[in-house]
């Protein structure tokens, strides 16, 4: 994510939009104590960065708004985030709050995984409006490094054919793993580049850096074999859709439930799964979200069943005057019918 802490405050409030936004410890008119946590990008123009002592930033741009950290509201953002980004693979490995990696290989080309790292984006946007920068690589390592390239809101494509050429110009320290305190230590040695490091004799830089050396000389040539961490069993299937323009429109936001559940039972029927769990979503103009839930008796894999009680869900919120933003089904509470035994009652 892009400036993710700052990114979700200028999404609450608007006023924030183009200022310097820093969140982390009060600066209290320049003797607070504490650090910096991130930073819009305007912020950063001034010099500004995470881990800064929040009384140097404020010497830097005294005019910036400052912000305490508001850990819950980015949980939520951030679990929202990951939930759409995993509708996409069954490989998906979250790295942090705001980072993860996931596995494209069941795709038919790079074209392909291109395409979805686009809707990814896209998906992202219109449900949270906050973006996002994507990295789109053979390996784990290159797609980080890719990811950074073209910050805020890139996309950054590295085929096979092209790791050389991305890579080896960069400087060293775009290496994840390579800090301040190692680049120096490299600089001394005349490694400046990626290129460099690559060139270097490994014995030399075992010496120099220890035996992290090796790791390092794997990332800066592209070929990091680390797989993507599979996932357990997935926990739900669903879908959202967010309109263009918000609606107080009920059969609209009914004939949208319907094909959500249109394209949940194609994943119900491929995965050869049942469910027990139906839930929906609907957020308000202002981002105010709501979900109900209903859990049957039985396992299932009736779609009608689907559909009718996601109406019924979705009629039981008041056909008030606020606008609908959102609409969203899920099913969840899972087991597979390699499994399941079925019972009469199943489709009762």
């Amino acid at each position: 994510m892009d400036s993710f802490f700052a990114s979700v405050e200028v999404r609450e409030d608007e006023m924030l939009r183009n200022l310097p936004v820093i969140i982390g410890a009060d600066p209290k008119g320049g003797i607070g104590r504490g650090v910096v946590s991130t930073c819009s990008y305007e912020a950063r123009k001034y010099g500004i960065h995470s881990a800064m002592p929040v009384q140097i930033a404020y010497r830097l741009c005294p005019g910036a708004v400052f912000l305490p950290v508001n850990m819950p509201l980015y949980k939520e953002v951030s679990k929202s985030v990951m939930n759409i980004i995993k509708k996409y693979s069954d490989k998906f490995e979250q790295v942090s709050i705001d980072e993860g990696y996931l596995d494209l290989t069941h795709l038919s080309s790079f074209e392909a995984a291109e395409q979805v790292a686009k809707e990814i984006k896209k998906d992202i946007f219109d449900s949270e409006k906050i973006t996002c920068s994507i990295g789109l690589a053979p390996s784990k390592v290159v797609s980080k490094i890719a990811s950074d390239f073209k910050k805020p809101d890139g996309l950054t494509v590295v085929r096979p054919g092209n790791i050389s050429s991305f890579l080896n110009p960069m400087p060293v320290g775009k290496i994840p793993g390579v800090g301040k305190r190692t680049q120096d230590i490299l600089k001394t040695a005349g490694i400046i580049t990626v290129k460099d490091l690559l060139e270097y004799d490994i014995q030399g830089l075992i010496s120099l850096i220890g035996r992290h050396a090796a790791d390092l000389k794997i990332y800066a040539s592209g070929t990091d074999k680390r797989e993507v961490l599979q996932r357990g069993f997935q926990k739900s299937i669903g879908r959202e859709r967010t309109y263009q323009t918000d609606t107080r429109d009920r059969e609209a936001i009914i004939a949208t439930v319907e094909k959500i559940c249109d394209e949940i039972k194609e994943k119900i029927a491929s995965k050869k799964i049942h469910f027990k769990t139906i839930t929906v979503k609907i957020r308000y103009a202002g981002f105010i979200t709501h979900t109900k839930s209903v859990t049957l008796r039985h396992y299932t894999e009736d779609t009608e069943k689907l559909f009718s009680l996601a109406i019924k869900l979705i009629n039981e919120y008041p056909e008030d005057k606020t606008p609908v933003r959102l609409v969203g089904v899920s099913v969840s509470n899972f087991e597979s019918s390699k499994t399941i035994q079925k019972k009469i009652f199943d489709f009762t």
